[in-house]
């Protein structure tokens, strides 16, 4: 069976997830939304950066592209200074019909966080009006950390606590708007910056705590956040420009959810933009889980593009995530879903022999 496919947004995200619609064999592209004038009517694969054309002219005609009647939106539009903006984009997809899986509202993994329901409540309302499903996922927030702990708790005899961890340097992320407006590199480390703005961890990966609790059959007490940051000991330049001796260039934080009155799950960020820096925190790359309990266990997954990029191949794994998910949430009951929700997503179709 072959499910129509839009997708939306042809940022960092997006155009890998072009790629991976056009890669799947159970997916079509129909359509591709842009925001801007200038992307418009351009061919959408050359958009995504691929040699060859797919044929599918990109639109900023968004009434126009949804009126093709698509089974699902790949919605990765910008939304961290839009959220509500991006909320309504996907709502107005969903009142259509039409299923939506997106990576830009990841705090919506779980969309019964309370933290995140006044973003999610008109979702909701929106999958009810027009009996649609709606996933927001990707790599963390999403796989690694709602996936992956669960996977591994059921090789459990018993366990006591888990931990989640990403680990990486985002030198080469170049989001320069992200990298330094948002999370506050290259500034001082007392920068009001976004990120650590009260209750903003709480909002943005709550939901990962929250997820792997609630599949677990736990009640969550409460959520808490904590975090530190270390200054670069010299000046440092990567694509998005210079960061400043004595400036932001190490980040540590935790959300940790109580149970019985212990931190029984905790979610934690060790991010970099130089390897040299903070040597004390964890150090490699990616992604790790680990479990005490009976047996301990520790899982990782390091991963990179074909260029040996580890940040690149966790924006990949952030489009795949939700691409690859798109048969089991058209298939799934009407409204918001976590990734507990729906059917294991595999690679079924996706394989390719070495050239």
């Amino acid at each position: 069976m072959s499910y129509k496919v839009v997708t939306w947004g042809t940022g960092n995200v997006g155009k890998y997830a072009i790629r991976a619609v056009l890669n799947h064999p159970e997916l079509e592209l129909v359509g591709h939304i842009v925001s801007s004038e200038a992307k418009s009517g351009q061919d959408a694969a050359q958009l995504a950066g691929l040699d060859q054309a797919c044929g599918i002219s990109a639109s900023h005609d968004i009434d126009a592209v949804l009126d093709l009647q698509p089974d699902c939106v790949v919605y990765t539009a910008h939304s961290e200074t839009r959220m509500m903006e991006a909320a309504e984009d996907q709502a107005r997809c969903l009142r259509r019909g039409i299923n939506v899986v997106a990576s830009s509202l990841f705090m919506l993994q779980y969309p019964d966080n309370p933290d995140v329901a006044f973003i999610a409540e008109p979702i909701k309302a929106a999958c009810t009006q027009g009996n649609a499903t709606c996933f927001n996922n990707g790599i963390d927030p999403g796989f690694a950390n709602d996936t992956m702990p669960l996977v591994f708790t059921g090789l459990s005899e018993h366990w006591s606590h888990i931990r989640m961890q990403e680990i990486i340097n985002y030198a080469t992320y170049e989001q320069e708007n992200t990298i330094r407006e948002v999370m506050g590199f290259g500034y001082p480390v007392d920068h009001d910056c976004v990120l650590f703005a009260p209750g903003m961890l709480s909002m943005g990966w709550g939901g990962s705590v929250r997820s792997v609790a609630a599949a677990l059959g736990l009640e969550v007490e409460r959520v808490y956040e904590v975090h530190e940051r270390l200054p670069l000991e010299a000046d440092t330049e990567n694509a998005m420009g210079v960061f400043k001796k004595g400036t932001t260039g190490a980040m540590r934080f935790e959300v940790r959810a109580v149970v019985d009155g212990r931190d029984a799950i905790v979610l934690e960020h060790i991010t970099r933009i130089t390897d040299d820096i903070a040597p004390h925190w964890p150090t490699g790359k990616g992604y790790r889980v680990i479990i005490e309990g009976e047996p301990k266990m520790t899982v990782s997954m390091d991963m990179e593009d074909s260029n040996g990029d580890h940040a690149v191949g966790g924006v990949i794994q952030t489009a795949t995530a939700i691409v690859n998910a798109i048969p089991g949430v058209v298939a799934h009951a009407p409204g918001m879903v976590a990734a507990y929700d729906l059917p294991k997503i595999n690679g079924k179709g996706l394989y390719r022999p070495t050239e």
